[in-house]
C-alpha cells in the first residue's frame, strides 16, 4: 500500500470539509494517509462531526514541546550536511520574501521542516501532498532539503496571496494541483521557467453520493422565500452586499429570510460582529440568522430547505459551497467574480457583478417569483457537478504521480 504525508494548515478547520473528502477518496484508492498540519484551529470554527477522528488522527508541528524543539535542533547539528542543506535553503528562500516577511520567521520553520522530514522517514513514507502555498510549502520545502522527502501542491487561489519564496516552492515541488483554469493560466504567467513539468487541473470537487436531495426541489409558492449562504465569514465574500440586497427584495414586498452557514478566523469574534452590526443598521433582525461555524449535515438540512442558494463573494476562486448547493439541486446566484462563470455559465446559475447589491437582489427576485426558471437552474447544477465536479479528481491526480 502507497502511504503520504498529508500537510493542511490549521486543519480541521470550518471550511475542509473538502479535505476529508479528499482524504476518503484517497484511501478508496489504496493510499495509507498520515495527517500532519501546522497547528490546531481555534475552537470557534472547530464544527465539523468528523473533527476529533481527524484531530486524533493529525501530528501537529507547532507548537513543538521542549522536547521536540530539542530534537529538531540536534537534527540540525548533528549533521553537518544537512545542516549546510538547511542554511543554504534558507539563505535562498530569504532572497525572496517580500517586504513584512521576516528571515527569523522562515529559520523557524526551517525547523518545523527539519521536524516534519524527520517524521515522514521515520514512518515510512518518502512525499508529502500540502494543501498551502504559504508557510506550510515553506515547511515541505525545507523537509526536502535536509531529508530528501518529495513534496507536491494544490493551489486554490492565485498565487500572489499566498507570500515570498514562490519560486523555489515550486521549482522544487514533484507536482501541482490547480483548481481552476484562470488560476493555472496565472500561475503560468507569474512563474514559467519555475514550475513542476506536471500540473493537473483538478477543482476541489463534492461527494455526490453524500449530498443528495432527499426530497425533489419544490419552488417558492406562497411562503417567503427561503435564501441560504454558506462560506467563512470574510469581507471578501459580500455579506455586506447579500444583506443589503435582501434589504431591497423585503423592501419590495417579497419576504426572504437569510440564513448564513459561517464563522469568522477568531471563532466568531471578528467580523461576525461587524455583520451583527449591519444586521441592526437595516432592521433585519426579524429575517436573518446567523448558525456560526455547523457540521455538513446541517449545511445539507439548510440546502434540502432552501429555494435558492446565494453566495456575493468579492472574489471566488472557484466555490465548493456552490458546487454543495448545486449537487443539493438548490438554484445558485452569485458574482461573476473569479472561477465562479465556470460553474455557473450556460445558464447553469445567475450571475451579477460583484459589490452591486441591486442586481443582486434583482436575481433573487427572479427566483423567487419565477418557479420554472428555479426548476430549470436546479436540474441543470446536479447534472454538471456529476460530469465535472466530483470529489475523487483530485485525489486521482495525486495517485497518478505517486
Amino acid at each position: 500500500m502507497k502511504k503520504i504525508g498529508y500537510l493542511v494548515p490549521e486543519f480541521p478547520g470550518q471550511t475542509h470539509n473538502f479535505f476529508w473528502r479528499e482524504i476518503g477518496a484517497l484511501k478508496d484508492l489504496g493510499v495509507d494517509v498520515q495527517l500532519y498540519s501546522t497547528r490546531r484551529p481555534p475552537l470557534g470554527i472547530q464544527s465539523t462531526t468528523w473533527g476529533k477522528q481527524a484531530s486524533a488522527e493529525t501530528v501537529y508541528l507547532h507548537p513543538l514541546s521542549p522536547l521536540e524543539m530539542a530534537r529538531a535542533l540536534w537534527l540540525f547539528a548533528s549533521s553537518p550536511a544537512r545542516a549546510m542543506n538547511a542554511l543554504m535553503a534558507w539563505q535562498n528562500s530569504g532572497k525572496n520574501l517580500p517586504q513584512g516577511e521576516s528571515k527569523a520567521r522562515l529559520f523557524a520553520l526551517m525547523l518545523l521542516g527539519m521536524w516534519l522530514g524527520h517524521q515522514i522517514r521515520k514512518n515510512g513514507m518518502t512525499h508529502v501532498h500540502v494543501h498551502s502555498c504559504a508557510d506550510a510549502a515553506n515547511i515541505a520545502l525545507f523537509a526536502h532539503k535536509t531529508f530528501g522527502v518529495t513534496y507536491s501542491m494544490t493551489l486554490h487561489n492565485p498565487i500572489t496571496i499566498w507570500g515570498g519564496n514562490q519560486k523555489n516552492k515550486w521549482r522544487h515541488a514533484s507536482f501541482g494541483i490547480i483548481i481552476a483554469e484562470w488560476i493555472r493560466k496565472d500561475l503560468v504567467a507569474r512563474l514559467k521557467g519555475y514550475l513542476p513539468a506536471q500540473l493537473y487541473l483538478a477543482p476541489m470537487g463534492v461527494d455526490i453520493n453524500k449530498l443528495r436531495r432527499n426530497t425533489g426541489y419544490v419552488p417558492r409558492k406562497e411562503e417567503e422565500l427561503r435564501v441560504f449562504s454558506c462560506a467563512r465569514l470574510n469581507p471578501a465574500k459580500g455579506f455586506s452586499v447579500l444583506l443589503n440586497a435582501i434589504a431591497l427584495v423585503n423592501r419590495s414586498g417579497l419576504k426572504a429570510r437569510l440564513t448564513i452557514a459561517g464563522e469568522d478566523d477568531e471563532g466568531g469574534t471578528g467580523y461576525r460582529k461587524d455583520i451583527e452590526r449591519l444586521v441592526n443598521e437595516l432592521e433585519l433582525q426579524h429575517c436573518v440568522t446567523l448558525l456560526g461555524s455547523v457540521p455538513e449535515e446541517r449545511v445539507k438540512h439548510e440546502l434540502e430547505q432552501a429555494h435558492v442558494f446565494v453566495l456575493a463573494s468579492l472574489e471566488e476562486p472557484l466555490g465548493v459551497a456552490i458546487m454543495e448547493a448545486m449537487s443539493m439541486e438548490v438554484p445558485v446566484i452569485s458574482t461573476n467574480a473569479g472561477g465562479v462563470p465556470d460553474l455557473l455559465a450556460n445558464d447553469h446559475g445567475i450571475m451579477v457583478p460583484p459589490g452591486d447589491a441591486s442586481a443582486l437582489a434583482e436575481a433573487i427576485t427572479e427566483i423567487g417569483s419565477d418557479p420554472e426558471k428555479a426548476k430549470t437552474l436546479s436540474a441543470k447544477g446536479r447534472t454538471l457537478i456529476e460530469a465535472k465536479y466530483h470529489h475523487q479528481l483530485s485525489a486521482m491526480a495525486i495517485c497518478s504521480h505517486l
